[in-house]
């Protein structure tokens, strides 16, 4: 695992992989201001409508503009993990491409070519999941909220499960002969290779890179054991 990590870190120096990387956290950061800008006014809205304004408190149109965006930002942690995902499904075959032609050109050779259509329901599916799970989770979480750890363990085994899956997904669709193949890494590995990924999408800075490195490793794994 960490070998395959290790050699996905180093090929983010090649220029193309670069590219694509660059393009997806594009994509991926001007998603993210644009719902939080929409949420910020959405959030500010219903509270005016629910009647915190004006006439119930002094200045309660910035105040509503506060919590709107404090709010907003605490569900950007969940948000930020969505969006990555979903959006590096629309580049992940790129991404394994890079990782195949460079290390794995036998696979690169026999590999399908997903088209933009497949590309986006897989990233809608996988967004979609993990929206689901981790809504689904947050009232375990906030019953364990007074324990400190125990909300973010919820988030990060969830996340995990989801990760390893949708990972081992964006290169596997790419060589599976049919829907009915046998998944090509074992529970432990999709769990272990979700859990990284799950802890570095938690990290200011490494959250940036965790979902092209997450792809690239998972590519070294499924190769690596054929």
């Amino acid at each position: 695992m960490l070998r395959a990590y290790a050699l996905a870190l180093t090929q983010l120096a090649d220029r193309q992989v670069l590219r694509i990387f660059l393009k997806s956290l594009g994509v991926t950061v001007l998603l993210f201001v644009v719902l939080g800008l929409i949420g910020v006014w959405a959030a500010d809205r219903f509270m005016a409508w629910a009647g915190f304004d004006e006439g119930l408190v002094a200045g309660a149109g910035d105040l509503r503009a506060m919590l709107a965006a404090v709010g907003v930002l605490a569900a950007g942690v969940l948000l930020w993990r969505v969006l990555a995902i979903a959006v590096l499904q629309l580049f992940a075959d790129e991404v394994v491409q890079a990782v195949e032609a460079r290390h794995y050109p036998q696979a690169a050779a026999s590999a399908r070519k997903l088209g933009w259509h497949e590309e986006l329901a897989n990233g809608l599916k996988g967004a979609g999941r993990a929206l689901l799970f981790n809504l689904l989770a947050l009232p375990f979480a906030l019953v364990l909220l007074v324990t400190g750890v125990g909300a973010p363990l919820v988030f990060l085994a969830v996340n995990a499960v989801l990760l390893g899956r949708e990972l081992q997904d964006m290169v596997w669709l790419r060589h599976r002969p049919s829907a009915q193949s046998a998944a090509p890494l074992s529970v432990l590995q999709r769990l272990t290779l979700g859990g990284i990924s799950a802890v570095l999408l938690s990290v200011p800075f490494a959250n940036l890179f965790a979902p092209f490195l997450g792809a690239a490793a998972a590519a070294h794994l499924i190769h690596r054991k054929d």
